[in-house]
């Protein structure tokens, strides 16, 4: 199973996401991360993601596909992956496309998590993140159970993004908005478009998520 997570920054993708890998058995990818790793492994692709980025240049989106591609054709991918933050333009989407069609692969489900703007600033200013395994949690509406201890693997450290504070959430929404958002129609286009509800509690959006997979 293929699946694409969308929405805005806080609508709680990265949380649905880690459950989704939990429960599923569906492997979480970020592009940052698989960039990295590719770059510290020394693969073709990172070899030239990493000239891209000395030159002070952006990774292009080929590489990047390509990076993708190199990924998903580990073991652990081969019962589907979700990815997380991709794509984000609409050119992007297409690329992905034509590299799954051409592995013989496709998309089972893009699903929107639907957000009032009004409630993301709380959301993403109110998050943080186990340093070690990278679960995340919130000040208010999703607190480790025990104060100062991950769930998920017991860490004591945590951190936050600079950038999660309500000075910036206006900017990165502005831009969600324009490039992001746009490759809705494309995926709805194709009828793999599903939308949940993003403002609904943690469990009642896991549920329609689950229900969207079942589908």
């Amino acid at each position: 199973m293929i699946v694409i997570l969308f929405g805005p920054p806080g609508a709680g993708k990265g949380t649905q996401a880690q459950r989704i890998e939990r429960e599923k058995g569906l492997v979480q990818l970020s592009t940052g991360d698989m960039l990295r790793a590719a770059v510290g492994a020394g693969t073709e692709m990172g070899l030239k993601a990493k000239a891209k980025m000395e030159a002070g240049q952006l990774v292009s989106d080929d590489i990047v596909i390509g990076i993708i591609r190199d990924r998903i054709q580990e073991d652990d991918c081969k019962n589907g992956f979700i990815l997380d933050g991709f794509p984000r333009t609409v050119a992007q989407a297409e690329a992905l496309d034509g590299m799954l069609d051409a592995q013989g692969l496709k998309l089972d489900a893009v699903i929107e998590m639907k957000v009032d703007d009004n409630a993301l600033v709380d959301r993403i200013s109110g998050r943080y993140t186990c340093a070690k395994c990278k679960a995340g949690y919130h000040d208010t509406n999703l607190k480790p159970k025990v104060d100062g201890v991950c769930d998920v693997c017991g860490g004591t450290e945590f951190s936050r993004r600079a950038d999660d504070n309500a000075a910036t959430v206006g900017k990165r929404l502005e831009e969600y908005y324009a490039l992001t958002a746009p490759v809705l129609p494309y995926y709805a286009e194709k009828g793999v478009l599903q939308q949940v509800d993003g403002m609904a509690g943690i469990e009642e959006v896991a549920a329609q998520i689950d229900a969207v997979l079942a589908a």
